[in-house]
């Protein structure tokens, strides 16, 4: 069921009173008033994870909106959240950039999390299910994903037509909220970085290869860059992803990222 045309007359003039509202959002505390009040009954969640920069090379920030006790920005690991968004970005994208649903499994959302033993991931690992969608800023030249997590309860297909319809709206208010001092600086771009042969044994050509993955490039303009055929890329690539274990571009780059902020 497509989500407005689902409202009766009366819902609809909440939905433009709920919406309206968010002209007066200035201060992460408005916004999580806002996500937590009206808008709940439309876009039920008990986690709200932002993200912004570029996907591609895991360069990216992340604000987390709850009322949930230890779910804090400032109380997150980049090292553990970053694969977490590559990964569902990866979904998103995969569903032609359309709004998608996840179920977690019995495990939560970082069950391969490492430092399981701090609030913060133990809060979030309760959570079961999940829904993206995301914006890309052509003028901004970046990516932003919007991704509901809750506990109980997959999401309806009208569900995700109500996140369809909202995201422009949540991105619009978050963009009038400043940065939180963490937020300010900017993130790793692996094409920063010198190849960590060390952990992973790649090559200096697959390191190569993997730096313009990076940056959003295909297989075909790889190649043309480091006048490769089209197919030796494709077989650079599967090398990379067998010794990081990983099944894809995204899930990569987030590896490697995720790697040196444990450094």
């Amino acid at each position: 069921m497509v989500f407005l045309p689902s409202l009766s007359p009366e819902e609809l003039r909440h939905y433009h009173c709920v919406i309206t509202h968010a002209e007066r959002v200035h201060s992460h505390f408005d916004v999580l008033v806002w996500l937590q009040g009206d808008m709940q009954h439309y876009l039920r969640h008990d986690i709200l994870l932002a993200a912004w920069g570029n996907f591609q090379s895991g360069a990216i920030h992340h604000d987390f909106i709850s009322t949930l006790a230890g779910v804090r920005s400032q109380d997150s690991d980049p090292a553990i959240v970053t694969p977490l968004l590559l990964d569902l970005f990866a979904r998103w994208t995969d569903c032609g950039h359309r709004p998608v649903s996840i179920h977690s499994g019995t495990d939560g959302f970082l069950q391969n999390n490492p430092k399981s033993e701090c609030v913060f991931s133990n809060t979030f690992q309760t959570m079961r299910f999940a829904m993206a969608h995301g914006i890309s800023d052509k003028r901004a030249s970046h990516d932003c994903l919007y991704v509901t997590f809750r506990a109980k309860q997959n999401y309806s297909e009208t569900e995700l037509s109500a996140l369809s319809a909202l995201t422009p709206c949540i991105d619009a208010v978050l963009r009038q909220v400043e940065l939180l001092p963490h937020q300010a600086s900017t993130p790793i771009d692996i094409s920063d970085l010198h190849n960590p042969v060390h952990a992973w044994h790649l090559s200096d050509r697959e390191w190569e290869v993997l730096q313009w993955v990076s940056q959003g490039k295909t297989n075909p303009e790889i190649g043309n860059i480091l006048k490769l055929s089209e197919f030796t890329v494709k077989n650079h690539l599967q090398r990379i992803f067998k010794k990081l274990d990983v099944s894809n571009r995204a899930q990569a780059v987030g590896k490697i990222k995720m790697q040196v902020s444990n450094v």
